[in-house]
C-alpha cells in the first residue's frame, strides 16, 4: 500500500477537486465523494482521510452548491441521510415456561428495525480557520426521546493544530462521544464488528457507553490529539457537568500502517437525576490501539485494547460496574482482513473479560462483512463464549432462567440512504 501522509491542508484541497460520485449518507452529499473516501474496509471504520474531515468539524465541501455571503458559507442543502438495521440474534440461554418464542434471543429474535435513524450533519459556518459543524442522529425507534446523539464542534485552525469546542449530548453513545478517532468502541456506535460486549473492552466494562451530556475540549495536530470532556452521565441533560474523560491519543504511521494508540480515563462524580439518591462515580480507564494497512495484500485492521470499571465504594455506587466487590475488566485483541477488495471483510477477536462477580468470561467472536453495494452491507458475527460465569450456578449459566448463555449469532442488513 503506498503510504499517505495526510494533512487538514491536504484533505481540504483533495475534497475541492473530488470527482463526483453516487453519493449516500449525509456527508457523502456534502463532499461529493464516495462512502469509500473515508471509510477504510467497510463501515462505520474511518481512514485517514475521514478522521481529518472529522477532525475539522465535518464542515469540508466539495461541488455541492453553497449559500455565501459575508460571514456566511452554508451548503446549499440540508444534508440528511438515513441508516437501517435489521437484525436476526440467537441464544442458547434458557426462558421461563411458556415464553413465547422470539421474546428473547434464546428463542431466535427478529430484531425489525434493530436500527432506524435519521441523520443530519454538515457544515454549519466556515469563515477561514473558524469552522463549526454539526452531527445529529435521530432515532426513530427510541421511546420517549427523538434525538439519540448530538455534536456541534467549533473548530479554529491554526499553523500545524487545532483547536475544537463540541457541545455534545447523546442517549447511550459515552462519554466520548464528543470526540475519538478509534474504530474500537470507545462510542459505542464506531466499532468494526457488530457483537458489542463479546468484542470490545471498553463496552464489556461499560465505559465506552451510556447516556452522556458535555464538553469536550480537543487539540489535535498530525502527531494525535488530546480530549479532555467534562460531563454528566445524562440525557439531555439541565444538571452540573462534575465527571472527567480523557482520551490522549498519538496517530502515528508506522511501516505503512496508519495508527491511533490512546489512553483513556473517566473520573469523578455526578448525577444521574435530580436528587442526592442518583450521585455515581463515573471511574475506569483503558488501553486501545489501532492500525491500517496492507498484509498479504489485503487491507487488514489490526485491533487491541484493554478496560477497568472501578468498582463502587459502598457509599456512591459506580456508574458502570454493580458491584462493590470486584472491578470489571477486559482485554481483547482482533483482526479484520478485506479478503475481496471493496466486497468481503472477514476477521476473528479475542476477549478475555471478568465480571462484577468475580467470574471470567472469554468470547472468540469470528466476523464477516459482504458488502452488496457500499451503501449496502450483509454482515454475520458469531461469538462463541467459555469461562466460570457460564459454569454451573454462575452469572451466565445457560440452565438459569432468562440467561442468554454463551454463545450469540447475529446476522444483519445494514444499509444507508
Amino acid at each position: 500500500m503506498k503510504k499517505i501522509v495526510l494533512s487538514l491542508a491536504g484533505v481540504m484541497a483533495a475534497v475541492a477537486f473530488a470527482p463526483e460520485a453516487s453519493a449516500i449518507p449525509a456527508f457523502s452529499r456534502q463532499t461529493g465523494m464516495a462512502c469509500a473516501a473515508c471509510h477504510a474496509q467497510h463501515f462505520p471504520v474511518l481512514n485517514g482521510f475521514g478522521r481529518a474531515f472529522k477532525a475539522a468539524g465535518f464542515t469540508m465541501m466539495g461541488a455541492q452548491e453553497k449559500v455565501e455571503d459575508e460571514n456566511l458559507s452554508i451548503p446549499a442543502s440540508l444534508n440528511a441521510a438515513v441508516l437501517l438495521k435489521v437484525r436476526y440474534q440467537k441464544t442458547n440461554g434458557s426462558d421461563a415456561a411458556g415464553a413465547i418464542s422470539g421474546s428473547s434471543t434464546n428463542g431466535g429474535q427478529w430484531q425489525f428495525p434493530d436500527e432506524y435513524s435519521l441523520f443530519f450533519g454538515g457544515r454549519v459556518a466556515d469563515s477561514g480557520a473558524l469552522k463549526v459543524g454539526m452531527m445529529m442522529e435521530n432515532n426513530l425507534k427510541a421511546a420517549g426521546a427523538f434525538a439519540a446523539g448530538l455534536r456541534v464542534p467549533v473548530v479554529v485552525e491554526l499553523d500545524s493544530a487545532s483547536v475544537s469546542v463540541i457541545p455534545f449530548t447523546t442517549d447511550s453513545l459515552g462519554a466520548f462521544y464528543g470526540y475519538t478517532e478509534s474504530s474500537n468502541a470507545l462510542n459505542r456506535a464506531i466499532r468494526w464488528a457488530e457483537n458489542r460486549t463479546q468484542v470490545f473492552a471498553h463496552q464489556y466494562t461499560g465505559i465506552g457507553q451510556g447516556a452522556s451530556t458535555g464538553i469536550a475540549a480537543v487539540v489535535r495536530s498530525d502527531m494525535g490529539y488530546i480530549n479532555v470532556s467534562r460531563f454528566a452521565p445524562q440525557f439531555v441533560a439541565a444538571t452540573q457537568m462534575s465527571s472527567t474523560a480523557v482520551h490522549i491519543a498519538a496517530t502515528p504511521t508506522i511501516a505503512d500502517f496508519a495508527t491511533v494508540i490512546s489512553a483513556e480515563f473517566v473520573t469523578g462524580e455526578s448525577y444521574t437525576g435530580t436528587t442526592a439518591a442518583t450521585k455515581v462515580a463515573t471511574k475506569g480507564n483503558g488501553l486501545t490501539a489501532q492500525a491500517h494497512g496492507e498484509l498479504a495484500g489485503m487491507e487488514t485492521g489490526l485491533y487491541f485494547a484493554y478496560s477497568k470499571a472501578a468498582k463502587g465504594n459502598g457509599t456512591v455506587a459506580s456508574q458502570f460496574n454493580a458491584s462493590t466487590t470486584n472491578d470489571v475488566k477486559a482485554t481483547q485483541i482482533g483482526a479484520d482482513f478485506t479478503v475481496i477488495p471493496h466486497t468481503l471483510s472477514v476477521g476473528a477477536n479475542y476477549l478475555s473479560g471478568t465480571n462484577g462477580a468475580g467470574e471470567s468470561e472469554k468470547y472468540i467472536t469470528f466476523t464477516g462483512v459482504y458488502d452488496l453495494m457500499q451503501n449496502v452491507a450483509v454482515v454475520a458475527n458469531y461469538s462463541i463464549g467459555s469461562g466460570t460465569a457460564f459454569n454451573a450456578g454462575g452469572a451466565s449459566d445457560a440452565t438459569v432462567v432468562g440467561s442468554t448463555g454463551k454463545n450469540l449469532l447475529t446476522l444483519m442488513l445494514e444499509s444507508a440512504w
